[in-house]
């Protein structure tokens, strides 16, 4: 069940983490191509889910999550100092593999249809 607040945080700290890889860290490991998809924060707003996609090879995702994850403290410091809340959700990154599954998913679909395609085509030539 969605509960509006933990919406709206959640959405907030998307933004603020979107501009924080964008602008503020440096760490070589954390890629250009990284975006920030999802954020999910728990009822009690203890931990925020923050999905992430990077477009590049396993090693590149592997470690930007690494650099990400070294980073968490300074992240929990700046969700903190942008938005009042009781307490500072902790950061935990994850990889958001749905843009993957759906490329994936699509292509797969463009096979079945370039199938049935030919077939239609073998179909009328006899």
């Amino acid at each position: 069940m969605a509960y509006p607040r933990t919406n709206r945080i959640g959405e907030e700290i998307k933004k603020l983490v979107s501009h924080l890889i964008r602008n503020e860290l440096k760490d070589p490991r954390i890629s250009n191509l990284t975006s920030v998809v999802d954020v999910d924060v728990t009822r009690d707003l203890r931990y925020a889910n923050i999905f992430i996609s990077v477009y590049g090879t396993q090693e590149e995702k592997e470690s930007t999550i690494d650099g990400l994850t070294k980073a968490a403290g300074f992240v929990r410091k700046e969700i903190g100092k942008s938005l009042k809340l009781r307490y500072t959700p902790e950061p935990i990154f994850k990889m958001d593999t749905s843009i993957e599954k759906g490329l994936y998913i699509s292509s797969l679909i463009n096979k079945v249809n370039a199938k049935e395609t030919r077939n239609e085509n073998d179909d009328n030539t006899n």
